[in-house]
């Protein structure tokens, strides 16, 4: 186990990866995609050269079938961001199962909304690296990274995290993953429903924990939420368009309520947002995952 984070690989007997500890940035812009395709392409292009050209190679179709990234399937993605009302995009490594990197992007449309675009959805882009590189680079390099990326999109919340990678449709996955949350509490557990009726509010408390307006606004601005916080390592950093960032530390956290460590600067900037946090509205049931286990994992650093 790495200092800050267990190593997790729950994988068959082939070796077909189901669950992999990583790191997850996320950001959710409430507002239409309309003019948005420039600024993810410019978050995407970055995020393509910062782990490689080879780690980015496969993209599904519209029936899920992956196929290999050409200059043809490249120019019809960058057709998708820049001339589709709600485009979906998304880019991953060919990897034996869950992938080491993997690009995600759902837009939508305010203006033409689909029958599951309610008022409180957000677009939203995913990024997903590995452990390794955190490791290879360092935690300053991927902080940079993540502050790069937000530096394209107009979000109004986001986030870096620590995070189980995982095949979370998979039969069985999200018992698995369910299991093993509640011990490390700084590892993230995605669900795409989010962003389906998140609006403006925050995810969660986090490594990095990026807040836009209007919820920065009425936190009173910066030094507001400066104010508000006290321990050690937790910095609050400006950054342009009447937006923050919130770094807890130097090294993304996992926890581990079995030693002890309950990450306690998390739970200070989770109090401080409570008001404003995202609470999934139960109108999913998923058994392997029920609502009341969910509202658990929500408030993880509340009660």
């Amino acid at each position: 186990m790495n200092e800050h984070y267990p190593r997790i690989r729950v994988q068959a007997n082939d070796g077909y990866v189901f669950i992999r500890d990583g790191l997850t940035f996320c950001f959710y812009m409430h507002r239409t995609h309309k003019g948005l395709g420039p600024a993810v392409l410019r978050a995407m292009n970055v995020f393509m050269q910062a782990v490689g050209p080879e780690a980015l190679t496969i993209y599904p179709d519209t029936e899920g079938y992956w196929h290999q990234l050409n200059d043809d399937a490249w120019e019809r993605i960058q057709k998708e961001l820049l001339e589709t009302a709600g485009p979906y995009v998304m880019l991953a490594s060919n990897s034996n199962g869950m992938s080491e990197f993997s690009f995600d992007y759902k837009g939508i449309s305010k203006e033409n909304p689909g029958p599951f675009d309610g008022p409180e959805r957000a677009c939203v882009a995913t990024f997903k690296l590995t452990t390794e590189y955190l490791e290879q680079h360092g935690p300053g390099h991927v902080r940079e990274l993540a502050l790069e990326l937000a530096s394209h999109l107009p979000f109004n919340s986001g986030y870096a995290s620590l995070s189980f990678n995982a095949l979370i449709d998979e039969l069985g996955v999200r018992r698995r993953v369910r299991s093993m949350c509640f011990r490390y509490p700084g590892m993230d557990v995605l669900e795409d429903l989010v962003a389906w009726d998140i609006g403006t509010r925050i995810p969660g408390a986090y490594w990095l924990t990026f807040l836009g307006q209007p919820v920065l606004g009425e936190l009173g601005g910066t030094e507001g939420l400066r104010s508000r916080l006290s321990s050690p390592g937790t910095t609050v950093q400006q950054l342009p368009g009447d937006r923050a960032v919130v770094t807890l530390g130097q090294w993304p956290e996992a926890g581990d309520l079995e030693a002890g460590k309950n990450l306690p600067a998390y739970r200070e900037l989770a109090r401080v947002l409570e008001p404003w946090l995202y609470h999934d509205p139960g109108t999913v049931f998923v058994h392997d995952f029920i609502p009341e286990d969910k509202l658990r994992w929500e408030r993880r650093f509340l009660d």
